[in-house]
């Protein structure tokens, strides 16, 4: 746990303060806990886990690089129509997908979120309802907009679009 935990939290910008504050661990302990010198208890990896956005299983990862570098082939016949990219790795600040958009605008409950998005068409065309506007875009286009207004795809080409969005909600503030 303390290869990844310190890279994880330094990733996020944190602290060993920030760390501390946010979990109500001591700076000390979690110190000892990054260097190999103490093992947490299952409820403070909880809170450790809880403060850095990632899943308390990922801190026990043996390998050190899950928190630099997560590859993933390409799914062979996969159809699902959100398909998370890199969820393995750890201490991420953009949350990546490819998106196979239907043939009609969906109501969903995240229309609308925190931060900005990228869209990248990969395959096929699509159109953007953004904020009361339709925009139609080809393969290669792409869109980056503030994604507190109302935005969702849909499928205009005869073969299934692939599209790859990205979502970031800007810098991690302490205590968040």
């Amino acid at each position: 746990m303390s290869t990844l935990l310190r890279a994880v939290r330094q990733q996020s910008g944190l602290t060993l303060d920030d760390l501390a504050e946010e979990t109500g661990l001591t700076k000390s302990y979690l110190s000892k806990v990054e260097r190999g010198q103490s093992n947490p208890s299952i409820a403070a990896a909880l809170r450790i886990s809880r403060a850095l956005g990632v899943d308390v299983a990922q801190l026990f990862n043996d390998d050190p690089s899950a928190a630099r570098i997560c590859i993933e082939r390409a799914p062979v016949g996969a159809a699902e129509r959100h398909h998370p990219i890199a969820a393995a790795m750890l201490g991420k600040t953009m949350v990546p997908f490819l998106v196979r958009p239907g043939l009609q605008f969906t109501t969903h409950p995240h229309a609308s979120h925190q931060g900005q998005e990228l869209i990248f068409v990969h395959r096929g065309s699509v159109e953007l309802s953004y904020d009361g506007d339709v925009i139609a875009l080809e393969t290669g286009d792409s869109a980056y907009l503030d994604a507190s207004r109302p935005h969702k795809l849909r499928q205009t080409s005869s073969e299934t679009p692939e599209v790859v969005v990205v979502t970031h909600d800007g810098p991690r503030a302490p205590g968040r």
